[in-house]
């Protein structure tokens, strides 16, 4: 049930489509939402909000990451595709995610082909273009105060969200919130009859953190360097900085002066 763009000349208003805070169909989009998440564990949550805003938007893929030391890290996707994306961006430690994460406010980047987008990331809008994107609107997750985190919806054509599907990304973005922040954490959790919900992801992103200290040992030089060996080494090969961190964890791939 995506909703039609407000330049799409078939864009006639179904039943599912926002007309603003006050409309009638902005409280079917929270309906649809309450829907999308009804009975979910709460680790869930943030995956199925995913889902839903790929249904209720005119866009192909959405992904959340989160603020960390070093990158930002995935915390789920609608897809596979939109998991590379955010993986992409990590990996390169540029793009619309982390634009967000340092400045806290939005980007509405309806043609990532065209200036200033080109200016601001050419790597990325590089790399995106070659995986099929054209328009990326990402948008903070937490306060005015604190950016915990992006919500990151990817086209595949160009085009803008009109005022309303805005605030319904936004309303989705402010879920997307209140469910992170609700989520039951270590002890709390296990004492329900679960694991972490972080553990796993965590122990991911550990590996990365692994073999930055391995490439520091390897080559002699400091975290930053070593961080940027392990992503130029990603990005050389096509790969993402987490496939090349496992490699190195498992001693698959080594670093040496004369070869990194």
């Amino acid at each position: 049930m995506a909703l039609r763009s407000r330049d799409d000349p078939d864009g006639d208003p179904g039943p599912g489509r926002a007309r603003g805070p006050g409309g009638r169909g902005y409280e079917q989009a929270a309906e649809v939402i309450a829907e999308g998440v009804r009975g979910a564990p709460p680790g869930e949550v943030p995956a199925r909000l995913c889902t839903v805003a790929v249904d209720l938007l005119p866009v192909d893929g959405a992904s959340v990451s989160l603020r960390s030391d070093g990158m930002p890290v995935q915390l789920c996707a609608s897809s596979a595709h939109a998991a590379y994306l955010a993986q992409l961006q990590a990996t390169l430690g540029d793009g619309p995610c982390r634009w967000v994460l340092e400045t806290g406010a939005p980007v509405l980047a309806r043609d990532i082909a065209a200036p200033p987008h080109t200016d601001r990331w050419p790597v990325f809008v590089q790399q995106a273009l070659a995986a099929g994107v054209r328009a990326v609107y990402a948008l903070p997750l937490g306060s005015d105060a604190v950016c915990v985190g992006t919500l990151d919806l990817y086209r595949d054509s160009p085009g803008t969200l009109s005022d309303d599907q805005l605030s319904v990304a936004r309303l989705v973005a402010g879920v997307m919130t209140v469910a992170l922040m609700a989520l039951p954490h270590g002890e709390e959790y296990e004492l329900q009859g679960g694991e972490p919900w972080l553990s796993g992801l965590a122990a991911e992103h550990d590996k990365i953190y692994q073999a930055v200290g391995m490439i520091m040992a390897q080559l002699g030089v400091g975290a930053d360097e070593a961080m940027a060996r392990l992503r130029g080494d990603a990005f050389a090969h096509g790969r993402t900085a987490l496939d090349v961190a496992r490699d190195v964890v498992a001693h698959r791939r080594r670093f040496d002066i004369d070869t990194s």
